[in-house]
Order: C-alpha cells, then sequence, then structure tokens
C-alpha cells in the first residue's frame, strides 16, 4: 500500500501564492498534531488543545514558512538566502536551503542563541556569523547585505513565510471543525500571530470555517516590546526563542489582538518556567521555554478570570520542541543519582 504524506504547500495550494513553475522545496512539514490537554482542561474546566509544531522537519513552527520561502526563491533563480535568527530560523533555513540545493547564511546574536539550533544550523552547512548585539542588530545585517547583493532574506520579514506559515491555522480549523474560541500564542518578531490570524481570516472567508478566535499573544517580561509600547534595547528572557526588541511585524500583531477582541499581555520568566515544567510533567509534552510562554498566558488568564476561559474550545501553539534546548531542560530537572551496581543501594536511592 501507498502512503502520501505531502508538505503544506501540496496540501493547501489553492491558498498560496504558487504556481506550476514553483519548485516544491519540501521536507513533508506541517500536519503537526492538536494534542488535547489531560491535565490544564480538568483543572480550568475548559476544552485545551496543544498544537505541537515541535514535530515539524526541523523541531519548529518555522519549517512552514522555509519551505514556501525557499521554494520561492528558488523559482526566482536565487543561489543563496540569508537569515538574522536567535536558531529556530537559522535550523529551518539551512536545511531547506541544502534540500534546494543552496547557499545558506545565518547572522545570529553572539552567546544569545541555544546550542540545539546552532547544531542544526551547522549541521546542515549554513555559514554562520555571530555578531557582537542582540537579534535586531543581526537583522540589521541581513537587510543591509540583501539589499546589496544577490541574496534573499528569508526572515519573517518575506511575505511569503507569512504565507506558510498561515497554514498552521487551516489544520487548526481542518482538525476541530472550525476555529476555537481562543488562540493562545508565543510572541517574539510576531510573525505567527501575524500568519494565524491570517490563516483563521481567510477560512472564514471562504465559507470553511464559521468562526474566528481571539487571538491571545504572550510576551516575556524582559523582551516585550508591544506590551511596553517601547523598543527594548537589551531584549532578556530565558525563552530565547522570543528575545526579541522590535518585532518585525508589531503593528500586524497589534492588529490581529485588537481585531479578533483578544490581548498581547506578558509573563515572566518565572511562570515560563512554571508550565515549562507543568506541561512535560503532566501533559507528556517537551517543548522548548519559549511554546511555554503561551501556556503561561493560559494559566495567568485562567487565574486572574476563571469564568472567562470555563467551557471554551482553546489552543495553544507550542511552537518549538524541547530538544531545541536541552541546558535550560537539565537545569531545571532533579539532579542525576550515581549509584553503584549495588543492589541495596538502588533500593534504598529509589526508596523501595
Amino acid at each position: 500500500m501507498k502512503f502520501s504524506y505531502p508538505g503544506i504547500i501540496e496540501r493547501y495550494w489553492d491558498y498560496l501564492p504558487v504556481s506550476d513553475k514553483t519548485p516544491i522545496i519540501s521536507l513533508n512539514e506541517g500536519s503537526t498534531p492538536l494534542i488535547k490537554s489531560v491535565y490544564l482542561s480538568v483543572k480550568y474546566g475548559c476544552e485545551l488543545y496543544f498544537k505541537f509544531e515541535g514535530l515539524n522537519p526541523t523541531g519548529s513552527f518555522k519549517d512552514r514558512g522555509m519551505t514556501l520561502a525557499i521554494s520561492k526563491a528558488k523559482e526566482a533563480g536565487a543561489k543563496a538566502v540569508m537569515c538574522a535568527s536567535t536558531g529556530n530560523t537559522s535550523a529551518s533555513a539551512a536545511a531547506y536551503a541544502r534540500r534546494g540545493r543552496m547557499r545558506c547564511i545565518v547572522v545570529i546574536p553572539d552567546g544569545k542563541i541555544a546550542l540545539g539550533k546552532l547544531a542544526q544550523a551547522m549541521m546542515h552547512g549554513a555559514e554562520v556569523l555571530a555578531i557582537a548585539g542582540n537579534f535586531d542588530d543581526a537583522l540589521d545585517v541581513v537587510k543591509y547585505i540583501t539589499s546589496n547583493y544577490e541574496i534573499v532574506l528569508v526572515n519573517s520579514i518575506n511575505p511569503f513565510r507569512i504565507e506558510g506559515q498561515k497554514t498552521g491555522a487551516f489544520e487548526i480549523c481542518d482538525w476541530l471543525g472550525d476555529a476555537p474560541d481562543f488562540l493562545f500564542i508565543p510572541v517574539g518578531n510576531a510573525g505567527n500571530i501575524t500568519s494565524y490570524w491570517k490563516g483563521f481570516k481567510e477560512y472564514k472567508e471562504k465559507n470553511i470555517s464559521e468562526a474566528l478566535p481571539k487571538m491571545m499573544g504572550w510576551q516575556a517580561e524582559g523582551s516585550a516590546p508591544i506590551v511596553r509600547g517601547r523598543v527594548i534595547e537589551n531584549p532578556e528572557t530565558i525563552a530565547t526563542a522570543i528575545r526579541i526588541g522590535n518585532p518585525a511585524r508589531w503593528k500586524e500583531a497589534e492588529a490581529a489582538a485588537k481585531d479578533s477582541g483578544g490581548k498581547i499581555d506578558m509573563v515572566s520568566d518565572e511562570k515560563i518556567i512554571q508550565a515549562y515544567k507543568i506541561r512535560a510533567l503532566n501533559e507528556g509534552i517537551f517543548c522548548e521555554p519559549a511554546s511555554a510562554a503561551s501556556v503561561a498566558g493560559l494559566i495567568k488568564e485562567a487565574d486572574e478570570n476563571p469564568e472567562m476561559l470555563k467551557g471554551k474550545q482553546i489552543v495553544c501553539i507550542l511552537t518549538g520542541h524541547g530538544l531545541k534546548d536541552p541546558d535550560i531542560a537539565i537545569a531545571n530537572s532533579p539532579e542525576i543519582i550515581s549509584v553503584k551496581k549495588d543492589y541495596d543501594q538502588i533500593k534504598k536511592a529509589l526508596n523501595l
């Protein structure tokens, strides 16, 4: 028996800016599961699901936009692509660029990238430049180079990234039969909240879904420019994927929150780590710290406004796999117990 597992371009061809001339550069991304909560749903009296984007080919939601961005760059005859990254974008760009036989250049903030993500980019042969500064400085470099040389920028400024990432909203509606009441989502460079809102609106416009969700975006307190209403010169958070002080899609994110009746708020690193551990220990799902921002936001809302979420259908976007940032996981887990091969010692260590 032959099985077909197409990527998002083939699945949603009619909703994307592609044609027969577009070469499909795909790793069979998308089709990530919508996992029903077994703990927080009961605790807060809601119907909660986790959209686990960590099960994309390179371990994050970035693959949805990258398959389209790289395919369109290839269609235009590009030989090289470039991005600024705190991690996930670099891993995805490098993998898809190699798949398309293209050069990939990555600019990262020196010392500000999780090793699990950097390892991916390096293994795929990306040329990695580490600069003194933050993500916004890295993006300035990429904008300059791609404006002056025949190299395609594949950050979320690239409109094809947004087009690809909107398919996450399509999948949620396809799975549930309609849009949920609320969508909780981490906000860093703000491309993802922009994409999901675009996708939900398109499905409603085409009468595939009837409802629109309230978009609930969550930033980390030390990296919350949208919430604070000003650029953060030196953003700091344990959630490296959303450590961005001047989001490229700032205005679009604000519009998504306002137009949907939702909001963009912030949570502390302490609450992010609490949610990170709750999800792993009680739901069996291991995601990177930035993913936990959406769950931390849900917990904050449920604790402060318990009636608002009760009985509602909710989706939390989990943007990346936990193995992206193993150092954080180890630092927030119990110490390993070292024993000899002595059964009495082993039984004592295990309280047996």
